[in-house]
């Protein structure tokens, strides 16, 4: 009875067994026998495979695979691993009843009696068709991802673990940082920085500010493989689990070095244009306070030497007059400083041996020092020729070594160098080309930033009340610009200074052109001449007046260029005298009426200017600079009506 009881027990779990893999739906559950034959098929194979019991029991279970599978043997195959192994699992390519296929996951097991003996075996198949696809899709993804980063060439992007360790490289970071893979994946990212912000502890802070707020961001000189140093823009990124804890950190570098120095560049020229528009505008100021001054002190030079030559040979009267003509001489120079700085100064532009010229000037130099300083030069035996007024490079020079002279107070040593440089397009302080850099090195007490900004400005000084104009160097920086280069200050506080001078070279076949006649002797000045003088100043009128009547010629005043034009289709006239900066018509526009109706009348341009208009008729016209003496306009007088 007891027995019997088991019996329907067993039967009944059976049972219940039978209806649950039944149930199943999600999974393909069935038998095999021994050979491979279907022997149960419950309700997730029908749904799965399309087969009806009745359609599958009793046949082969490797309908199920593809022809191509069928005919490689696979199916047999994987029931000999689990007959001999006691499990099959795999994935692969199965074919449902209407033809469709559906990537498959298979398990076999092999059912076999207490004794061992098989009997069959167990079979369940699940549909991964859309998992599959979706990790497609991610795979795809992520290779489309890593090769979009991998083929990045302008960005540094990797990713560093949580200590900071390189575990990834891309094309970008190899070009910009210059080590391969293989070379940097394993080494912390600090091999990047520099030693100073190594010592710093600069890495460890930025990834503990990623790890802290998410995100870190700076800009900062990075090292290259090679040791060389760039600018680069850095982004660091915290990676986390759904967890929150932190996987590792993305980090983009990206290289700005250009950008920058071309920001800088930029702010330099936006500096560079707006000193060079203050300067223009003190320069316009300057030269034409310089211009009315020279006017004044032609007036008292010329009346001073004329009173000097009528007076009585009383020496207390002639002291005083010499004094006089002393102090309006003064004035002359600081005016000739002064239209240096505007470059609106008359130079005498010759070619000039920089060598020959220095050496010549030693023992002038050598007394301007005194006995505390000293001064050794370096100069090449010979060197290119450039084109400048010797008489003003002369000053210029002697300037600067004065100046460096005042820097050593207790004495010391003046270098005075000259070599010629080659400047290529990248500077942009200078046209490209060949140039004579003339270098005044002093070891003096320097100047800060603030007072080299101001050095070259007009009436600034670091001299005491009374020892200087503050126009020495605007004079050097005027003569060296009217004649095509530039004055440069490097000077820093406790270090000395150095103002070096710079000229373009020119090329021989042009030193020829540049000769200039040897001045005739005043003693050869013609007398007797019938002379129209114009300037629009009384008082400079006059002066010039009593200076040509003094030398013996008959003058004819105007005070306007119609006025002049009006005396000489009235009488006959052998010169004219003409200022140049007058209203509505200007001694070049004079000229060149003068030159349309009396085209041999010679003519002498007056002024201190040196930029005036273009065009043939002035560029033949002499020029007498103001203020002149009266042999200066008598030697002006000689060369053209002699």
């Amino acid at each position: 009875m007891e027995a019997l009881n088991r019996h329907d027990t067993s039967l009944e779990e059976e049972g219940r067994f039978r209806l649950l893999v039944d149930a199943i739906t999600d999974y393909a559950i069935y038998m095999l026998s021994p050979e491979g034959i279907v022997t149960s098929w419950n309700t997730g194979a029908q749904r799965l495979k399309g087969y009806k019991p009745s359609e599958v029991l009793g046949e082969h279970f490797s309908r199920f695979y593809l022809e191509e599978d069928r005919i490689a043997g696979i199916p047999e195959r994987t029931l000999a691993t689990a007959k001999e192994h006691g499990r099959f699992e795999g994935e692969g390519w199965r074919q449902r009843k209407d033809g469709s296929r559906f990537w498959a996951h298979v398990i076999i097991d092999p059912i076999r009696r207490p004794s061992g003996e098989l009997i069959g075996y167990a079979k369940i198949t699940r549909d991964l068709t859309e998992r599959r696809a979706a990790e497609k899709a991610i795979r795809q993804s992520e290779e489309q991802f890593r090769r979009l980063v991998q083929g990045v060439s302008d960005y540094a992007i990797y990713m560093l673990d949580p200590d900071g360790n390189v575990s990834s490289w891309n094309f970008g970071a190899e070009r910009i940082k210059g080590y391969r893979p293989d070379e940097i994946i394993g080494r912390h990212f600090s091999t990047f920085y520099t030693p100073e912000d190594r010592a710093a502890g600069v890495p460890e802070t930025a990834l503990r500010v990623a790890r802290a707020e998410g995100r870190f961001e700076r800009e900062g000189w990075r090292v290259r493989k090679d040791g060389t140093r760039f600018w680069a823009s850095i982004v660091i990124d915290a990676i986390r689990d759904e967890e929150g804890d932190v996987l590792g950190f993305a980090k983009i570098t990206r290289d700005i070095t250009e950008k920058m120095e071309t920001q800088r560049a930029l702010e330099q020229a936006r500096e560079e244009l707006f000193q060079s528009q203050k300067m223009e505008a003190i320069g316009q100021l300057t030269g034409g306070i310089a211009h009315d001054f020279n006017n004044l002190l032609m007036a008292v030079l010329g009346s001073l030497e004329i009173l000097k030559k009528r007076m009585p040979q009383d020496l207390s009267l002639t002291s005083l007059v010499d004094n006089a003509m002393q102090g309006a001489q003064r004035g002359a120079a600081l005016t000739q400083r002064m239209l240096a700085f505007s470059r609106r100064q008359e130079l005498h532009m010759e070619p000039i041996d920089v060598s020959g010229l220095v050496r010549g000037m030693m023992d002038m130099l050598s007394r301007s020092l005194g006995p505390l300083t000293v001064i050794e030069t370096s100069f090449p035996v010979r060197l290119a020729t450039i084109r400048t007024d010797p008489n003003q490079l002369e000053m210029a020079i002697l300037n600067l070594v004065v100046n460096a002279r005042d820097a050593m107070p207790s004495g010391g040593r003046i270098m005075l160098r000259a070599s010629e440089e080659t400047v290529s397009p990248g500077k942009r302080a200078l046209p490209p080309g060949r140039y004579i850099r003339i270098a005044v090195i002093d070891e003096g007490e320097g100047m800060d930033e603030k007072t080299m900004e101001q050095a070259i400005t007009p009436f600034f000084t670091t001299k005491g009340v009374g020892k200087g104009t503050g126009l020495g160097l605007s004079m050097v920086q005027g003569l060296a610009s009217q004649s095509g280069g530039r004055l440069m200050l490097k000077s820093s506080l406790g270090e000395g200074t150095t103002a070096e001078l710079w000229f373009p070279v020119v090329a021989a076949e042009q030193v020829t052109e540049f000769a200039v006649a040897p001045p005739q002797r005043a003693e050869n000045a013609p007398h007797g001449l019938r002379v129209v003088a114009v300037d629009d100043d009384g008082l400079v009128l006059m002066n010039t007046t009593l200076m040509l009547e003094d030398l013996g010629h008959t003058v004819f005043e105007a005070m306007a260029g119609p006025e002049a034009l009006e005396i000489l289709r009235r009488q006959p006239v052998d010169l004219v005298i003409c200022d140049h900066a007058m209203p509505r018509m200007t001694g070049a526009q004079l000229a060149k009426a003068i030159r349309d109706e009396w085209p041999e009348m010679p003519i002498i341009l007056a002024t201190g200017y040196a930029e005036l208009p273009e065009g043939t008729v002035i560029a033949n016209l002499p020029r007498l600079g103001k203020p002149f003496s009266q042999a200066q306009l008598a030697e002006a007088i000689s060369r053209v009506a002699s």
